[in-house]
């Protein structure tokens, strides 16, 4: 028959530590996670608020595409146009929401072709 050694005193309270440890790591992990959702939902509105801009502009309603930018696309999006002969491009920048990954920056493009009768689309 084999006997267990007895802890010793300074054995003690170490699963509480592992265990510590391991809901912080198991913590910092759901952020990240949900951080990374959130980034993903940021980009598909940046994408929805530029082509939904392109297609306002290419249409010369250039009110309207601002407020759908500002309705569509994450809060604190900028808008840059830049129109080269008939065809126009529109970049959609923003930071994702929260705050919890600072170095990523969102940018979606979308390109239109200017409709007859549109002479130039606004800056």
């Amino acid at each position: 028959m084999t006997t267990r050694p007895r802890a010793g005193p300074g054995d003690r309270g170490a699963v509480t530590v592992e265990a510590a440890i391991a809901l912080c790591a198991l913590t910092v992990v759901v952020g990240l996670v949900l951080a990374g959702f959130t980034a993903i939902a940021s980009q598909l509105r940046c994408a929805d608020a530029a082509r939904e801009a392109a297609r306002l502009l290419a249409r010369g309603e250039p009110q309207l595409a601002a407020q759908a930018v500002e309705q569509i696309a994450p809060p604190g999006a900028s808008l840059a146009v830049k129109t080269e002969g008939e065809s126009i491009t529109v970049e959609i920048r923003a930071a994702p929401a929260g705050g919890f990954l600072p170095g990523l920056h969102l940018t979606a493009n979308a390109f239109a072709i200017l409709e007859p009768g549109v002479a130039d689309a606004p800056p």
